[in-house]
């Protein structure tokens, strides 16, 4: 009875929007004030019956009620109650479901804080944001309907796939699908204001919240991502640069763009066009990572690989908006003057310049993910994309990035003068010359990445810090009296910075050994000593594991007993390796346990990798930084919101 509740909740709700889409648009277009006040309604009761829709399929997945297919094809009764949780939006149809949640969510959200906005600029946003929960309402509804019902349930049903079946993969999505659909509000801001003919400073003080959110929400869906493939799927790395991590990356960088183009448009009211077309840009590149994870055209180790008819239908969803809204945006160019005028040294350049190294950063990303598909289908060939082009490719344009952004920061508006800018940054400049000089002596080695990376971490760190010093005046009785968004973008500068130097020092000093070893015998890696004690056959919950003990020790000093494993999922057929992990703030030692050989002996892989965790630390700086900046913009707007009140009941 649940189940059918949700299912009409579901189609109600598709009902609810196609009236939200409709009638305040008109309402708006006729300054109609009874018609723009349906959405706010609207906007409500699509989000509570979108709710209870996905309340109703986590209710079958937790009661593992196998007449439902969905949960027969994704749960088993003796999954731990974590993953029967998670399986709700551990697969196609019910990802898609939290999709539209989440679509609804954001709409609702702009319906109780967006009371300070203009009516028929309100009505539109709530119209467009209806507008993408129809389509996908449509989508779910007619080819990936969560709510069919089997004839004859089995009697337990086929697990989730063993790789999702991890406290990583469980929060990642919800993240994840935050920051993509939260993209969705640019969006619709953006093609509200195109609509209206009308995009100024205030526009980009109502956009930014909202930008920034979705960017916190898929930093931290990315962060956990990398960290999941970091330890659970055994290859050691953090990031392949797979299809599926590139279609998360890329709105993330248009993002960053947004986010740091809409900020000349509030101060300068100069780069209108180039900030409306990063929000379209923004959310098609969502709709892009959409197709890719879902049509099958690209694999992945992690990506859903459905038939190519839904891909379709997410193809034409795609070209509807994208390109809807590109005809908008060059049918509305004359109402996108810039008003600013600004030098070639100022800090309206350095934004400029920061846009044109996240953009084709971007676009350098988005040719190596597709490229591989093109060449087979205009070409006939078969081409592999990997890390190496990617590396090779990419990297030079964050390099520029991270050389401009300190100087960037401390240039003023209109107009600069560069020597007074280099002159504050003289020390840091020093500093970080002198640490890549120092590793470059020290290390055994004579590659260029380890002292890149330290020299560019330390200046785009050094130069945060130095940003916030001098807007404190230089005296730390006004430091903490900065507004939340001076410490916000300082902090998560210090996160990028962070994140550059871990990276390039894990990729530059990592050590690698793989062995076949006997039980009792010790190896050396590096500087530490490791010995396999035992090997072990054992149950988990819904698992059969091989598990290996591993004593870690240095200088004879024991520092950690590991547990590396290898399980098998019976009911999936599948098996997946656990790593061992010893977590230290310098460096983590890394083992993995492979199959037994011939002789007795285990095949053991062990790596050596300094900084891993300044990775994390960095993402989750950057994603706090943005916290920060969002709880001054909330309070600056809600501030704005109560001056504009007291003002109109004064007059």
């Amino acid at each position: 009875m649940v189940t059918e509740l949700g299912h009409f909740a579901l189609i109600l709700a598709f009902v609810v929007a196609i009236v939200q889409m409709v009638v305040p648009m008109i309402g708006a277009q006729r300054r109609w004030s009874g018609w723009m006040a349906v959405a706010e309604p609207a906007a409500n009761i699509q989000f509570l019956m979108t709710a209870f829709s996905f309340a109703a399929l986590m209710h079958a997945f937790i009661t593992s009620d196998f007449s439902l297919r969905l949960v027969v094809e994704n749960s088993h009764s003796a999954k731990p109650m974590i993953y029967k949780i998670s399986g709700t939006w551990g697969n196609h149809e019910g990802s898609m479901l939290l999709w539209v949640l989440i679509v609804t969510l954001f709409g609702a959200t702009a319906a109780w804080f967006g009371g300070n906005l203009p009516p028929t600029l309100r009505a539109r946003v709530l119209s467009i944001q209806a507008a993408i929960a129809v389509a996908f309402f449509a989508f779910i509804l007619f080819t990936s309907n969560p709510f069919v019902r089997l004839a004859v349930p089995p009697f337990d049903g086929q697990d989730l796939n063993p790789l999702l079946q991890d406290p990583g993969l469980a929060f990642h999505p919800p993240f994840l699908y935050l920051g993509y659909v939260g993209l969705s509000m640019a969006y619709s801001f953006a093609v509200a204001a195109l609509i209206e003919g009308r995009v100024d400073a205030a526009w980009a003080r109502w956009v930014r919240p909202w930008t920034l959110a979705a960017w916190i929400f898929l930093t931290i869906g990315i962060g956990l991502g990398s960290w999941w493939a970091y330890y659970e799927l055994g290859w050691g790395g953090f990031w392949f640069w797979d299809p599926v991590e590139n279609a998360s990356f890329m709105p993330w960088l248009l993002a960053a763009a947004l986010l740091h183009s809409a900020i000349v448009v509030e101060k300068r009211e100069s780069l209108k066009s180039w900030t409306i077309l990063l929000a379209i840009l923004a959310f098609g590149f969502s709709l892009i990572g959409t197709f890719i994870v879902r049509s099958g055209l690209l694999t992945s180790v992690h990506a859903f690989a459905n038939d190519p008819e839904r891909g379709v239908f997410i193809l034409i969803i795609l070209a509807i908006f994208t390109g809807g809204a590109l005809t908008l945006f060059a049918a509305r160019a004359n109402a996108m003057e810039a008003k600013g005028v600004f030098a070639m040294l100022s800090r309206e350049s350095a934004l400029v310049a920061n846009n044109i190294m996240l953009a084709v950063g971007c676009f350098v990303v988005f040719v190596g993910t597709l490229w591989p598909m093109v060449a087979e289908m205009l070409f006939d060939r078969k081409l592999s994309v990997g890390p190496p082009f990617f590396e090779l490719a990419f990297t030079p344009f964050m390099v520029v990035l991270g050389l401009i952004l300190p100087v960037g920061a401390l240039l003023p508006w209109k107009r600069a003068r560069i020597k007074r800018t280099l002159h504050s940054l003289r020390y840091v400049f020093a500093v970080a010359v002198l640490l890549a000089g120092l590793v470059w002596t020290l290390q055994s080695g004579r590659s260029l990445l380890g002292p890149i990376g330290l020299f560019l971490g330390a200046w785009v760190v050094g130069g945060a810090l130095v940003d916030l010093w001098i807007r404190a005046g230089r005296t730390l009785a006004r430091l903490l009296r900065l507004p939340r968004a001076d410490w916000g973008r300082d902090v998560a500068h210090a996160g990028l910075g962070v994140t550059i130097f871990a990276i390039a020092g894990l990729m530059a000093w990592e050590q690698e050994d793989i062995r076949v070893a006997q039980l009792g015998e010790s190896f050396d890696v590096g500087a530490f000593q490791l010995t396999l004690q035992k090997v072990d056959e054992g149950r988990g919950p819904n698992y059969l594991t091989t598990q290996g003990t591993v004593d870690l020790s240095r200088n004879g000093r024991q520092l950690a007993e590991l547990h590396p494993e290898k399980r098998v999922y019976p009911v999936a057929q599948m098996p997946t390796t656990e790593a061992a992990i010893d977590y230290r703030f310098l460096r983590d030692v890394y083992v993995v346990i492979g199959d037994q050989q011939d002789n007795g002996g285990w095949v053991i892989r062990t790596y050596i990798k300094p900084f891993a965790n300044w990775i994390w630390g960095g993402i989750l700086l950057m994603s706090f930084g943005g916290f920060l900046s969002l709880t001054d913009r909330r309070f600056r707007v809600a501030a704005g919101a109560r001056r504009q009140a007291r003002a109109v009941a004064a007059e």
